[in-house]
């Protein structure tokens, strides 16, 4: 698994559209699991997971931190090792949006917190981890 991991409109996108030119693109839908990515993995064809951070905020509301993390946890191991079964790379693009201004909103502190998270479980997993600024990759992992 590989992530790459930047701000708004740093050069994700496009990236990993370079670096993966044949890679079904997966955005995840609110409410959904993280599992549910399953079903678009295709023998010896990257899947780019995207949306992690609107997925966050969409979900967040109908678990504890805790219970939401191991549940994520969970179906990212196994949408890990069915990729890895299949040898469909599996790529994560993520937000950072730790480096800000913290939000006096509760749900937008939590939200920030969840994406922490999110990310730092995503990096234990992944082989390569990516760092995009402006356009400019750096493998930090």
């Amino acid at each position: 698994m590989q992530l790459f991991i930047g701000g708004a409109c740093a050069g994700k996108r496009d990236v990993v559209t370079a670096r993966f030119p044949d890679a079904v693109w997966y955005r995840l839908a609110p409410e959904q699991r993280l599992d549910a990515c399953q079903q678009t993995l295709l023998a010896d064809t990257p899947l780019v997971i995207t949306g992690v951070l609107e997925w966050l905020e969409a979900a967040s509301g109908s678990m504890q931190n805790d219970a939401f993390r191991e549940q994520w946890q969970r179906d990212m191991t196994c949408l890990y090792q069915r990729a890895s079964q299949i040898n469909a790379p599996l790529i994560i693009i993520a937000h950072e949006v730790g480096c800000g201004i913290v939000p006096m909103q509760p749900e937008q502190r939590r939200l920030r917190d969840l994406n922490g998270w999110f990310v730092q479980d995503a990096t234990r997993q992944a082989d390569q981890v990516w760092y995009v600024r402006h356009g400019l990759v750096q493998l930090i992992k």
